[in-house]
């Protein structure tokens, strides 16, 4: 399955992230410090960021550009209790390719988590 990295300022939101996706049976690398995820990803394999867009020192969407250019191949959806036209636009213009809202749906979750994987495996069969 998939290597997904969590990334949320809450860790009862990424514990429970965590405990969604792992019972999919994925491995699920969960963090609370922007620093410690941006590492991780550069020195790991990682399918699939899961990032809040409100964060302590930066924003998701920061984070999410900062993977792209370590991990262009990096596939990611959004976490925000604070939906916007405009931070959807942001996100979406800088390679997100799902939006979720919070409180986070067990159902929600492993949907667009499996939409997106899904996508990926069609991207790279395509291009081999």
């Amino acid at each position: 399955m998939a290597e997904i990295l969590a990334l949320d300022d809450v860790q009862d939101a990424t514990v429970l992230i965590g405990k969604i996706l792992t019972k999919k049976g994925h491995n699920v690398h969960t963090f609370t410090e922007e620093d410690e995820a941006i590492a991780y990803a550069k020195a790991n394999k990682v399918d699939l960021a899961i990032l809040d867009i409100k964060l302590k020192k930066m924003s998701g969407i920061e984070v999410l550009a900062l993977l792209k250019i370590e991990v262009p191949t990096i596939r990611a959806i959004m976490l925000t209790g604070y939906p916007t036209v405009e931070t959807a636009r942001e996100a979406i213009s800088l390679g997100a390719d799902e939006y979720c809202v919070k409180p986070i749906d067990r159902a929600e979750l492993e949907e667009k988590v499996e939409k997106v994987l899904k996508a990926k495996d069609k991207k790279s069969s395509i291009n081999v």
